[in-house]
């Protein structure tokens, strides 16, 4: 019997080092059976799966290449720009050397097209001193210009001293200036500067209709002018809630105005209707009462001024609406004088009652 025993531990002992070297083996079947290879990837780990899942540093590596590749887009378009317009330059610099001599009474499809690149090349030139003098004139005038309306001879010497061309070139490009039916960027002003001008000789000064500044004039100009706007705009609104508020006073006053009137009319016909009472009980000589007896009864003398406006609105709307009382003229201790009397019958206002 002790034979068996050590038997089975030496067989119990070999299936547990089997477990252990091979995990997929089935507790329930002692070690011996196998765990299916479908149940063992169910109970093992899952890697979630590759393009799920991507954190920040994925979406962010993705931007900057986005980035880059539009940083390097922008290079090449400025590049291209650079070199397109350095070659347009070239070509208006080579057209006056390539221009002919006698051009200028020629005629033929040459001569006219390099006639017309000649002044487009002086009309460029004109254009861009004009935008410049315009802009220092905007941007603190650094070279104290008078205005940014540039004299015709000042203009016409830079740009033949610039582009070596004759006086008939500029005189051309002025020409083409007021014949064109497109808008140039040159305006062209005579001595009245409100007037427009018809003819070369009558142009005195040259300005630009598209001053060229730098970026910081630029932002300060902004800056300038936002503020400027929120300036406006501010105290356009405390007008506006200032006169609201105003109209708001006014209407309130009104309304006011309106309920003391109508408080002093009741008042009025209360103080008539008991003068009647009192004279049918011949406590009163007169059945009528004197007007400005009944306000001075009602208003105390140091409230007379104010209530001024509200008594004679409440005589007013008494001659207008109130049937019951009845203005008349009396001589009253040898005066004339304007006096209530009530009309309807005592016993008819005792029923209302």
């Amino acid at each position: 019997s002790s034979g068996g025993k050590e038997a089975e531990r030496d067989a119990s002992s070999r299936a547990g080092g089997l477990i252990r070297r091979f995990p997929w083996r089935a507790a329930s079947d002692g070690g011996h059976g196998v765990t299916p290879r479908r149940a063992l990837l169910r109970s093992a780990p899952r890697q979630p799966p590759e393009g799920k899942g991507k954190g920040l540093e994925y979406y962010l590596s993705q931007f900057l290449c986005l980035a880059s590749l539009v940083l390097l887009l922008i290079f090449l378009g400025i590049l291209v720009v650079k070199m397109v317009g350095s070659g347009w330059l070239d070509r208006r610099e080579e057209s006056f050397n390539l221009l002919p001599v006698d051009c200028d009474k020629s005629t033929d499809d040459f001569c006219q097209a390099k006639q017309k690149d000649v002044t487009m090349a002086v009309l460029h030139e004109l254009y861009s001193y004009l935008s410049v003098q315009a802009g220092n004139f905007e941007c603190g005038n650094p070279e104290n210009l008078k205005s940014k309306c540039i004299w015709v001879s000042e203009a016409k010497d830079h740009v033949l001293n610039v582009t070596g061309t004759s006086s008939q070139k500029f005189e051309a490009a002025l020409h083409w200036i007021l014949n064109s039916n497109k808008d140039l960027g040159i305006r062209l002003k005579g001595k009245d500067l409100s007037e427009p001008v018809s003819s070369v000789e009558e142009v005195f000064c040259l300005e630009s209709a598209h001053p060229q500044m730098g970026l910081g004039c630029r932002f300060r100009r902004a800056v300038v002018t936002a503020i400027r706007n929120l300036f406006l705009f501010f105290w356009s609104l405390i007008t506006l809630w200032g006169i609201l508020i105003y109209l708001r006073y006014r209407w309130r006053k009104m309304e006011e105005e309106e309920q003391a009137m109508y408080d002093m009319v009741k008042d009025i016909i209360a103080v008539v209707h008991n003068h009647y009472k009192e004279w049918e009980r011949n406590l009163e000589r007169y059945p009528y009462v004197g007007i400005f007896h009944v306000r001075d009864s009602l208003i105390p003398p140091q409230s007379r001024k104010k209530m001024k406006r509200v008594w004679e609105r409440a005589v007013d709307f008494l001659a207008s609406n109130e049937s019951r009382i009845q203005t008349e003229s009396h001589r009253v201790a040898g005066e004339d004088m304007l006096v209530w009397r009530w009309t309807q019958p005592s016993y008819l206002s005792d029923s209302e009652h």
